[in-house]
């Protein structure tokens, strides 16, 4: 399947990854910040600059993590290996070098936008980060999980620090009015932030578990290699039962204000938390963990779904 040149390079892009960046920063524009948009002067016109920029910083990031760990993909994952046999290391090199500028020049062209340069930083980390996971952090202990879960933490909180912070933020006097209001929103997107941030982390040691073949094989000083397989799972069970009280603490918030679908759609994410805390502690083998790893994915998503509530429940 993958020796078609189109799903060979939607694979090393990580398409449905790139999706679901689009889809949550999306939600967070136009659900949970939905009432503040007719005020709002990060138009859809710079919005959609902003998230085109972070996509391809993204799908950049993916194809040199790809390029960087084709030996270890040999171990792993045979079977998904995209660049030497389907797409060459010298075009791939060419489309990370290509989707990086594209992506650096949309970032420059909205902080010239904004009239702030500094705006123009997360771009550039954003890519030297990226570069550097794939070339020495990604084999060594925490560092790896730690810049892959900063950056996810940030993508849902993109869309408020150019709405707000940085774009000139709200009319004084409406500010003024709805000023609760937007303390209540920029908690949610926070939550999110710090949701996105241990999900993240937990998927990424599960990663490192699935990947402990490869990885030993290949010089890698990931969790499970060094601190052992039961520790990175007593890791994985302990960012787990955070965020599910994380999320208990925002479900007896929305039961205090009787808004009760909020209950039963948290408590709904948090049993699935539940069964992916079972799976890891029974996973055994490579694809145990990788069922665990698209377990925590399904739960990303059904975390980002809860905008949809959030704006029933707020307009």
């Amino acid at each position: 399947m993958l020796k078609n040149p189109l799903i060979a390079f939607f694979k090393l892009i990580r398409v449905e990854n790139l999706l679901i960046i689009a889809i949550t920063q999306i939600c967070m524009k136009y659900l949970v910040f939905a009432p503040l948009n007719e005020y709002s002067k990060f138009t859809p016109t710079l919005f959609t600059i902003s998230l085109l920029s972070t996509i391809l910083i993204a799908a950049a990031g993916y194809i040199i993590n790809d390029y960087f760990d084709v030996k270890t993909d040999k171990i792993n994952r045979p079977e998904t290996v995209v660049i030497d046999v389907t797409i060459k290391r010298r075009w791939a090199m060419i489309l990370h070098i290509v989707f990086n500028a594209i992506g650096l020049l949309l970032g420059f062209y909205l902080a010239l936008k904004c009239h702030s340069l500094i705006l123009l930083t997360f771009q550039i980390l954003s890519i030297l980060l990226l570069w550097f996971y794939s070339t020495h952090f990604k084999k060594q202990l925490l560092v790896g999980n730690l810049v892959v879960s900063i950056l996810t933490a940030t993508i849902p909180l993109m869309p408020m620090v150019y709405d707000y912070y940085l774009i000139g933020g709200i009319n004084p006097i409406v500010e003024f009015m709805i000023g609760d209001y937007l303390k209540t929103l920029f908690i949610i997107i926070l939550g999110y932030s710090a949701f996105a941030f241990l999900t993240s982390f937990a998927r990424e040691v599960i990663k490192d578990m699935e990947d402990y073949k490869g990885d030993i094989q290949t010089g890698g000083k990931t969790m499970p290699i060094v601190w052992g397989m039961i520790t990175s799972k007593v890791v994985t069970f302990f960012l787990i039962i955070i965020t599910i009280g994380l999320l208990l603490l925002a479900s007896f918030k929305f039961y205090k204000e009787q808004q009760y679908i909020g209950v039963y759609y948290i408590l709904g994410v948090v049993l699935f938390l539940v069964l992916l805390i079972i799976q890891t502690i029974r996973a055994k083998t490579s694809k145990d963990f990788k069922i665990a790893s698209l377990l925590l994915k399904f739960v990303m998503l059904f975390g980002i779904a809860f905008t949809l509530i959030i704006k029933y429940l707020y307009e």
